[in-house]
């Protein structure tokens, strides 16, 4: 019998059942498609050794006038602006207190017990202390005089952290450790952190985290919520935002050894907002946008978020926020939804999402200096950073689906939604990001997995939009930025509990290692329509393999065979054929009536040739033949 050719249908399809699918691909992980092929996808690499504290969720990068590129880095617990390969804190300062901090040790024990009344310190914070005196003993004035991150706060005056050296390494007190640090003590409190968890049931309030009555809402603040940060320019400047917290302001000007201050400290500063949702910079007309600002009242801004108001500034100005009839700052309040869950620069104007909502910001100049429409009600946004601009539209992600928009909102089709939207942690939906690969020609959909279970990102959906093809697969990547300043897209993620910054489509390994659990599976298929078994002796494969040069490597992908004999039954191996650049044929027996066929890259790197080089897929042809009749 004539060898049958397999021309699997391009894109992942999982709403259609296995059988239904036949001729199409059901499952994969770590490959993509292009031209309608399969094909492993990209790879990654450390952008540098040097690691950050926290997850960080948010990425943002702009060259100044200079030509320095840098990176603006948003964790849970510090805020960076990376140059060079080095991550510079410029986390603002929250408090300070001048000759005001006492120390208390323990012999045998490395926790330092400090008094400081009032500090407003929460568990995670981080405290520079200057000016101490060695407590008699180990715990010297060297050892004191750091940056520490508080490890417990057990009173509102008093908190703990872990003696350590400037190595890093702990140091324990011993009996001599008997003093108090000296009376000219000094601390700097950077911002309180926030949280990995996204927390429900807070409500747009006044008051701290657990000091409401029971059954109502509790205000929401930075430190007891999700952290996200937002970020823009306002020229070589760059503005910050804390969700649900405070705005800050660093100047390029004043260096990288700077930290960045409260917007509203700015030298000159009327009435600029004090907290906000995002932070936004309007490209053409040069105005700053706060998203979800506070109020003014009785001439002044009142520290508590109004979830709906848009603040924006006079024109070029980043310090001049009163409305008046000489300038073009002002606000404005949206009527549709909650909150404000996101903003998005799109051409020439700007998209703000509620939670049910979406609206086009535009500006038409003085004396309203904005407009805000209506442009559909129903398709919010699922979470702050689940957005993205690409080459092609608008693509966001609301809690009901997957959409486009392009001058009008428009669901898209989709042969994963289920899959995904099934499987979605939607109690952690803040955490859902959107990611462009222009090079490719994709977005990416990253969300936290019910299945997976660790309430962080660890999937993602993959749609091509030159091609309208989906694929799926697991990836840890808490922030994304596409090629633009840097030459390739840069993602932030996790190796053995240490947080990185890594280079995408750099190669085709996982950092250093053979890029683990790659493959692309088949739906099942028959001979005829499935009343006759069937007999197949040969595989002869059709797989091209390229290293990061160009070149043919000595690469090698696994050909599975699997087979049952009716959809209820679980599928089994028949046979697994290694297939290199060199394979011409594959000899196999396997007699079924149902086949799915399974590529999947080949982890034994024994030989030190099997690494850095993808695989893609063309047409795989099979010796298939009717063996046999059986019945139902």
């Amino acid at each position: 019998m004539p060898l049958a050719k397999f021309n699997f249908k391009a894109g992942i399809n999982k709403e259609e059942t296995d059988y239904s699918n036949e001729g199409g691909w059901v499952d994969g992980n770590l490959v993509r498609f292009r031209k309608s092929r399969v094909e492993k996808i990209g790879g990654w690499i450390k952008s540098t050794t040097n690691s950050i504290l926290g997850r960080a969720r948010a990425l943002h990068q702009w060259i100044s006038l200079a030509g320095t590129r840098y990176l603006g880095v948003g964790t849970t617990l510090k805020y960076y602006i990376e140059a060079g390969g080095e991550f510079n804190d410029v986390t603002p300062v929250r408090a300070t207190t001048t000759n005001g901090i006492t120390f208390a040790a323990t012999n045998g024990s490395s926790t330092i017990t400090a008094t400081d009344s009032s500090h407003g310190a929460v568990i995670g914070d981080f405290v520079t202390i200057s000016g101490s005196a060695s407590l008699g003993g180990l715990i010297t004035a060297t050892v004191l005089d750091q940056e520490y991150q508080i490890a417990t706060v057990p009173s509102t005056n008093t908190y703990t952290f872990t003696a350590k050296d400037t190595d890093g390494d702990e140091v324990t007190a011993n009996a001599s450790d008997s003093g108090n640090g000296g009376a000219g003590v000094d601390g700097v409190y950077q911002i309180n952190v926030g949280l990995d968890d996204y927390v429900q049931g807070t409500g747009w309030g006044t008051g701290t985290w657990g000091a409401s009555t029971f059954g109502s809402a509790t205000g929401l603040s930075a430190s007891n919520q999700l952290r996200i940060w937002t970020h823009d320019n306002f020229g070589e400047d760059l503005a910050i935002n804390v969700r649900a917290g405070g705005i800050y302001y660093w100047t390029e000007d004043d260096g990288l050894s700077t930290r960045a201050v409260a917007l509203s400290a700015l030298s000159g500063a009327n009435l600029a907002p004090t907290v906000g949702l995002q932070v936004i910079t309007s490209e053409t007309d040069r105005h700053m946008i706060v998203l979800g600002a506070d109020p003014v009242s009785s001439g002044s801004r009142t520290g508590t978020i109004d979830p709906m108001l848009i603040a924006f500034s006079d024109q070029e100005s980043a310090i001049e926020w009163e409305a008046l009839s000489t300038n073009t700052a002002g606000s404005l309040r949206l009527s549709s939804g909650s909150q404000i869950v996101g903003g998005l620069k799109a051409r020439q104007e700007i998209l703000i999402w509620t939670d049910n909502a979406i609206y086009a910001m535009n500006f038409i100049g003085p004396p309203l200096t904005f407009a805000v429409n209506l442009i559909n009600e129903g398709a919010g946004l699922i979470g702050p950073k689940a957005c993205v601009n690409t080459p092609s539209g608008i693509f966001f992600m609301s809690k009901t689906g997957f959409y486009f928009y392009n001058g009008a909102i428009k669901k898209m089709e989709s042969t994963v939604q289920e899959y995904v939207f099934q499987d979605l942690d939607i109690n952690q939906a803040y955490k859902c990001h959107l990611a462009l690969n222009s090079e490719f020609g994709e977005v990416w959909f990253f969300y936290p997995s019910i299945e997976d279970g660790t309430k962080e990102i660890s999937r993602y959906a993959i749609y091509n939009y030159e091609e309208g093809l989906w694929s799926i697969g697991s990836l840890v990547r808490y922030a994304w930025i596409d090629a633009g300043v840097r030459n390739t897209p840069q993602a932030t993620g996790v190796d053995s509990s240490t947080y990185y910054l890594y280079d995408h489509e750099s190669g085709f390994n996982a950092d250093s290692d053979p890029m683990d659990n790659v493959y692309i599976q088949s739906a099942d298929f028959d001979f005829g329509e499935g009343e006759t078994l069937a007999f197949i002796k040969r595989i002869i494969p059709d797989i091209k393999f390229v290293n990061d040069v160009g070149t043919s490597p000595n690469g090698a992908v696994n050909v599975v065979l699997k087979k049952r004999d009716f959809n209820g039954e679980s599928l089994s191996t028949d046979s697994t054929s290694q297939v290199t650049s060199s394979t011409t044929q594959s000899y196999v027996r396997a007699r079924g009536r149902q086949f799915v066929l399974r590529f999947e890259s080949d982890d034994d790197n024994s030989d030190g040739d099997r690494k850095d080089y993808k695989w893609r897929l063309g047409a795989t042809r099979m010796d298939i033949q009717p063996s046999g009749r059986r019945g139902a």
